[in-house]
């Protein structure tokens, strides 16, 4: 039986090296690989997106008998039990809302139901957390919003909140069991998104968004700034704290054609320039999940500083992405889902050639598809993929093996700083607390540590809400 211990640093090692834009021993492979795993464990969609543990199961078991570097603890990401218990307005899911065998879907609010107003800027911008929480969470909330009575209300946040304690506990011993079973670390560590995605994706929607671009362009502007240090508290608390995998950036509609170039100047990538320079200045790499085609702004991507990113593939041409990126960043995916779902080995095994002799040869580059893998990616076709790369990916010659301590400086304040009152991380402030008693405590130290632990987790709750679900 082989040593899981070895095979997990071995495995480990590869990656980092590679995620460092340096040559280890072979291409690393790390497929994001979603409701692919139902299937292949003998599930259907909904099973793993409404059972989470049938998704640890099937993720385990996916990486246990394919020979993988790397994998997501749970790609399905979304439990919707969770949703559920809140009655999320924007979801479909799986063999309630649709069939069993389609995995979740995203609804797009109608221009005139966007869960925010297009007059309401101003709110948002004077404190996310509590447009949030007073605002947004109702609305999109069926269980909390005005046509819920008391009771209800009140059980489905208690539900809800506890549901995401358990759900993201569950996922270290996720994590320790895909090492000690099968020897395969986890592929990444906690979640970034864009302002100005956020902004579209769960707050105005893309059609509202695209309307205050051109009447109120100021104001998103101002909201995105807003956002700003949120989203950064979120993606660092979540992260890897010994700094060895990245975190994951879903990048989704702040490219051209969705945006103009100027408003990709102005409203997107200003943002996330700043957030991604504070995570690599506090160690934290970050994966920039391209979805869609970003070849018009890969010179912005260039910008960065050097290693501080991986740029993965979707429909942005892989060679001209490593032509312009490959000697600053190590580039992932580029294997077309089309052809992993409806073409043959041969062709999958030809295109893995050709990434491998055009991206991959120096070293830098990770094996994967271009997105996330669903249930209709053919299994053959991802046994062709991976072990045409294990067989033919092997470097004659590699770098020194990386070093595997964290990687995490010392730590510091932000330099991307929120108005008064608007904290990240906070709900309510201590000071707000302590002026609303009437006697101060008498030992104001371990009072505030206290409430700020226990403040702490309410307003994790809502930006994962919002962020992640």
């Amino acid at each position: 039986m082989q040593d899981t211990s070895a095979l997990y640093r071995r495995r480990l090692t590869r990656y980092v090296t590679a995620l460092r834009n340096g040559q280890p021993d072979m291409v690393p492979i790390r497929p994001f690989v979603a409701e692919f795993t139902a299937r292949y464990a003998g599930y259907t969609c909904q099973e793993v997106t409404h059972d989470y543990h049938k998704a640890f199961d099937a993720a385990v078991r996916c990486a246990a008998e394919f020979d993988w570097d790397a994998v997501v603890p749970n790609m399905v990401y979304v439990w919707t039990g969770l949703t559920e218990a809140l009655g999320l307005r924007y979801y479909a899911v799986p063999g309630l809302d649709i069939p069993a065998d389609v995995g979740f879907q995203y609804r797009e609010p109608s221009e005139d139901e966007a869960w925010m107003r297009a007059d309401e800027y101003d709110q948002l911008i004077a404190d996310p957390t509590a447009f949030l929480y007073s605002v947004w969470l109702p609305r999109v909330a069926g269980e909390i919003g005005p046509v819920s009575d008391p009771y209800r209300s009140r059980v489905a946040l208690v539900k809800a909140a506890t549901a995401m304690q358990q759900y993201f506990g569950d996922f270290g011993p996720q994590v320790e069991r895909l090492r000690t079973e099968c020897g395969t670390p986890s592929a990444i560590a906690g979640i970034l998104k864009a302002p100005l995605d956020i902004l579209g994706d769960k707050l105005r929607g893309y059609i509202g968004l695209t309307m205050d671009m051109h009447t109120q362009p100021e104001k998103v502007l101002a909201a995105c700034e807003a956002l700003m240090p949120h989203l950064l508290h979120v993606a660092l608390t979540t992260s890897d704290p010994a700094g060895l995998v990245p975190i994951g950036f879903w990048m989704h509609r702040g490219c051209v054609p969705f945006v103009t170039p100027a408003q990709f100047a102005s409203h997107y990538w200003p943002m996330v320039r700043a957030i991604i320079e504070e995570l690599w200045a506090c160690g934290r790499q970050t994966l920039c999940y391209a979805e869609g085609g970003w070849g018009a702004h890969l010179m912005s991507f260039r910008e960065l500083p050097e290693r501080s990113i991986v740029f993965h593939a979707d429909r942005t041409d892989i060679f001209e992405a490593h032509r312009v990126l490959g000697d600053r960043f190590c580039l992932s995916g580029g294997v077309p889902n089309m052809l992993l779902s409806h073409g043959t080995p041969d062709e999958v095994r030809a295109c893995c050639k050709a990434i491998m002799d055009g991206v991959a040869r120096d070293g830098g580059y990770i094996m994967d598809a271009s997105a996330i893998m669903q249930n209709d990616t053919r299994p053959e076709n991802l046994r062709a993929l991976t072990d045409f790369t294990r067989e033919h990916g092997v470097y004659s010659s590699a770098d020194s093996p990386v070093d595997l301590t964290p990687m995490n400086p010392a730590a510091r304040p932000s330099s991307l700083a929120a108005p008064d009152g608007a904290e990240p991380g906070v709900c309510v402030p201590w000071e707000v607390k302590r002026q609303e008693r009437q006697r101060p405590p008498e030992n104001e130290e371990l009072a505030a540590r206290i409430w700020k632990e226990v403040d702490a987790p309410g307003c994790a709750f809502i930006w994962q809400m919002l962020v992640s679900f």
